[in-house]
């Protein structure tokens, strides 16, 4: 009996002993066994399921890298994405391994894989301004193919994300999420037309930003999710999600559904009767320390919703709710003894379809004290430029201690400060309607200090009452008085007072010295390269329609204003126009300035004068501002001016064109010009002199002379934009015996029109008019040009010109090899994207050669020529040259097709065919010696 125990005993550990060896045989044995026929079936998969551009450095087989898992893993992982972003990475990774069920190997066709691992990556998902993606990576089965078994599966036990680095960067929708430290464990049947993914996920750093703001920077997020995948309509339904934001507890529904061309979102977000102070853990980083000196208490609601569709070439946008409650609340910034208390806010905002005109704004009530001092308000906003408003705000504080209980960083605040506003009714300039309002703000003994300047504003007093009683533009009226301040020991005074803004009666008095760089720093960091000097003494007082009507003596206008190393910008400017100093002179309704010198990115200017209609232009938004002075400048960079010119190549869109030069709409000023040297993209203008007329968004230049290639050109132009990526032109240009070799080597226009140049040398004169568009790159619309001139030759020689010296060796003739021309008109005009030469002749060599004909900007031709022979030629040969510039047909004969014309369409873009090139041009047999001879006749 104890034999046979013994026995079994010993059979069941040989046995155990000999499974365990199996199997550990086999896991060092199956990866080698098995290697290619695994990864073949794994890169088939891939290749099958994938449209992107998939690249590995290398694949290793085992069960240790993920134990006990049976893995294959692609290191140095590289996956590009779908159009139009093949370039760019979707994912990259340190590793991904795939779990493979060892079953499938042995008893199916079809390779199951059902784990994946993704470690020391990065995931970077795009979307362009269409609403296209980069994700579009993964090809969807068909029914039919999904009865196909012979590659792989995916059945997911296991998703398994390590330190991942996450960047969604939606263009269309205006959102940048980042995530650094990305931990995901999860699983789900890929395999199944719509699953469930169970997971959990941690970002140790989290960054949200809307419309180029951030709402949420570097926050730590714990997730607890369940999403509804439906990979046929590539839908996401997230069913159970709960996160917390540092400490703030968040529950998130809702649905994202990826259309071809956009997102279906149906996104809510809550947070119920959470902490306040939870509240602000999820703030931006800059809180941080402000938090852990402030005691914080009472209970917050938060809601946003996001539902709709978000189509960008549809216009289609969706809904958005935000709701924010606080009862009870109280801050309390490092033990002061008056806190804020009793704070409560109730703000609910809506956007229907993210359209900022259909804005619903209510606060209806926002309260809190601070001791006896008190702020309460409620205020009601539908709409925004033209807005129904309906607010009332009252309130009473010590600035000083308010600074105190909020805590305010960076900022000391003193002074008393009392608000009590009544307002209710619509906001209409076009219609002169304002809302029925009673208001008063005052402001004693203010004083500002930051920690960016270590001087403050001081003795800062504003009083101003603001009334109108109708509802109507012409009730409205305003008063500042008095409103005074001290910065750096100057004193500043102003003095307003506005009544009836149909007809604006004026009073406005300022007087004192501001250090504009010096204020600025005051508020903001040093560094920002803010810079500028102001200083004063002004006096306003009039009508506006007494300025409108040129009834000056009525006004009472006068002053000095002196300006240094001010920086303006402008909405038709890409960089800052810089008034480096100027001495302004008021007179009524003009404004005089001397010896107004600025600069403009490269440029620099000199100028003298006056405008005049200035206050008329201040007041209103339909006056136009004159004005005639000199400008003196060394030196314009014109491609500074062009609408985009300050982007970056990164910030381009591939399409996106650099923009024309665009014209003020609202300027009509009569300049003299005097500039010694212009520049534009390769062309270098010298010495301009002349008239130039800016009126209404045009620009007129009158007689103007300079100097380019070393000649000297008179030319009359008018220029105007339509759009910021076109234009229009119209100009008369004249230049004496110029350096034709010089003028095709610098001027690109020239070389479009008349290429034949490029084997020129010599002295010509040109005469021509011409008109047309600019496109974004202020290049010509070819289809568009019209006009035409003279070519006037003196004395040129073409060598080397492959039309005339073919011309020369076919008909074994001298008459057009290398020629010396003089004296010669050649007349061309210009019409639907066509060059028309006009008949000429001159002798060369004892031959009389004739042309004429047609060109295109395509580089197309179409010329009639006739070799007139010694001694008269009464007798010649008839050529015909087509094809093109590179690839000439020439034959005996005159009769030609003519050149198709390209009409101009309101809004095409030029675009110049590709024209394949050869090195022998294509000479028909006609040439032939003999064949010429017997064509000879007279003509």
């Amino acid at each position: 009996m104890k034999k046979s125990i013994k026995s079994i005993v010993l059979k069941i550990l040989k046995i155990t002993g000999i499974t365990i060896a199996v199997l550990l045989l086999l896991l060092f044995l199956l990866p080698t066994l098995f290697p290619e026929t695994i990864t073949n079936k794994v890169k088939s998969f891939a290749n099958e399921k994938l449209n992107g551009e998939l690249s590995f450095k290398e694949t290793n087989l085992s069960f240790f890298t993920h134990f006990p898992s049976l893995t294959l893993s692609l290191d140095e992982f590289l996956l590009k994405g779908s159009a139009p972003f093949e370039k760019d990475t979707l994912i990259s990774a340190k590793e991904i391994a795939f779990g493979i069920n060892v079953k499938s190997i042995f008893f199916d066709e079809k390779i199951k894989i059902d784990k994946i691992f993704v470690s020391d990556g990065f995931i970077n998902v795009k979307v362009n301004k269409k609403g296209q993606p980069n994700y579009n990576v993964y090809v969807s089965e068909s029914k039919e193919e999904s009865t196909d078994s012979t590659s792989a599966s995916i059945k997911l036990e296991r998703i398994d994300i390590k330190k991942i680095r996450l960047v969604y960067e939606d263009q269309s929708a205006k959102m940048l999420i980042k995530a650094k430290e990305f931990n995901y464990l999860g699983k789900g049947d890929l395999h199944e037309s719509i699953f469930d993914l169970k997971t959990k996920a941690q970002i140790e750093g989290f960054d949200f930003s809307f419309d180029n703001e951030e709402y949420l920077k570097n926050k730590k997020v714990n997730a607890e999710l369940i999403t509804k995948i439906n990979t046929n309509s590539l839908a996401l339904i997230f069913e159970e999600n709960n996160l917390m934001i540092n400490k703030l507890p968040v529950e998130f529904k809702g649905k994202f559904n990826f259309l071809k061309n956009g997102y279906d979102l149906d996104f809510n977000v809550k947070s119920v009767n959470s902490k306040l102070n939870d509240f602000f853990t999820a703030l931006p980083p800059q809180f941080i320390t402000w938090l852990s000196k402030t005691n914080i208490k009472g209970k917050t609601d938060l809601l946003f919703s996001l539902r709709g569709k978000y189509i960008a070439e549809e216009n289609k946008k969706p809904d958005i709710h935000f709701n924010m409650k606080i009862r009870d609340g109280f801050i309390s910034y490092n033990n002061t003894p008056l806190p804020a208390e009793n704070i409560f806010l109730n703000f609910d905002t809506k956007l229907p379809s993210l359209d900022i005109e259909k804005l619903i704004l209510k606060i209806d009530s926002v309260y809190f004290d601070v001791g006896k001092d008190f702020f309460n308000g409620n205020v009601k906003v539908n709409g925004l430029s033209s807005p129904t408003i309906d607010a009332r705000i009252r309130s009473k504080l010590d600035l000083a201690k308010l600074d105190q209980a909020f805590g305010l960083e960076n900022m000391d605040l003193k002074g008393s400060f009392s608000a009590d506003i009544v307002s209710k009714g619509k906001y209409n300039k076009e219609q002169k309607k304002f809302p029925v309002t009673r208001g008063n703000l005052e402001l004693k003994n203010g004083f500002v200090k930051t920690i960016y300047y270590p001087n403050p504003i001081k003795n800062i007093n504003f009083k101003a009452v603001a009334s109108d009683a109708s509802g109507e533009f012409k009730d409205l009226n305003v008063l500042i008085s008095p409103a005074t301040l001290e910065f750096e020991g100057k004193p500043f005074d102003l003095y307003a007072k506005l009544q009836n803004f149909d007809d604006i009666d004026y009073d406005i008095k300022a007087k004192g010295e501001l250090n504009i760089e010096k204020i600025y720093k005051v508020f903001s960091q040093k560094g920002l390269g803010v810079t500028g000097f102001a200083k004063m003494d002004v006096a306003f007082q009039g009508k506006q329609s007494d300025a409108t009507s040129g009834k000056y003596a009525n006004l009472n206008n006068k002053g000095t204003l002196e300006l240094k190393e001010i920086k303006i910008n402008s909405e038709f400017l890409p960089k800052p126009f810089i008034i480096n100093e100027g001495l302004f002179l008021f007179n009524q309704d003009k404004m005089n300035f001397n010896n107004f010198i600025a600069s403009y990115g490269q440029s620099d200017f000199k100028m003298n004068g006056f405008m005049e209609n200035v206050i008329n232009f201040t007041l209103s938004d339909s006056e136009i501002l004159k004005g005639s002075f000199s400008v003196d400048s060394d030196f314009i960079q014109i491609n500074e001016f062009m609408a985009f010119a300050n982007e970056t190549q990164e910030e381009k869109d591939k399409t996106v064109q650099n923009g024309v030069v665009v014209i003020p709409s609202k300027f009509d000023f009569n300049l003299k010009a005097n500039v010694k040297k212009i520049n534009f993209d390769d062309l270098n203008i010298e010495n301009l002199i002349g008239k130039v007329n800016v009126n209404q968004g045009k620009l007129m230049l009158q007689n103007t002379s300079f100097s380019i290639i070393g000649t000297k050109v008179t030319m009359n132009a008018i220029y105007f934009h339509e759009t910021p990526t076109r234009a229009d032109f119209d100009y008369k240009i004249k230049a004496l015996d110029f350096d034709i070799k010089r003028a095709y080597n610098e001027i690109a226009l020239f070389r479009e029109m008349a290429s034949a140049a490029e084997y020129a040398e010599g002295t010509v004169s040109l005469d021509y008019k011409i008109a047309g568009k600019l496109d974004g790159n202020m290049t010509p619309v070819f289809p568009s040009l019209i006009g035409g001139g003279t070519l006037s030759v003196k004395n040129v020689k073409m060598k080397g010109f492959k039309l005339f010296n073919i011309v020369s060796q076919k008909t074994e003739t001298d008459a057009l090899k290398d020629p010396d021309i003089s004296k010669i008109d050649i007349k061309t005009t210009v019409k639907n994207n066509l060059i028309k030469i006009e008949r000429f002749k001159f002798k060369s060599a004892g031959f009389r050669p004739r042309i004429e004909g047609e060109t295109s900007f395509d580089g197309k031709i179409n010329l009639k020529m006739r070799i007139g022979l010694p001694p008269l030629g009464i007798i010649g040969i008839p050529i015909k040259v087509t094809g093109t510039q590179e690839n000439l047909e020439i034959g005996v004969g005159k009769k030609t097709e003519d050149l198709e014309e390209t009409e101009y369409v309101e809004g095409m873009e030029e675009a110049k065919p590709e024209i394949k090139t050869t090195t022998t041009p294509s000479v028909s047999d006609e040439l032939k010696p003999q064949t010429v001879i017997d064509s000879i006749k007279t003509d």
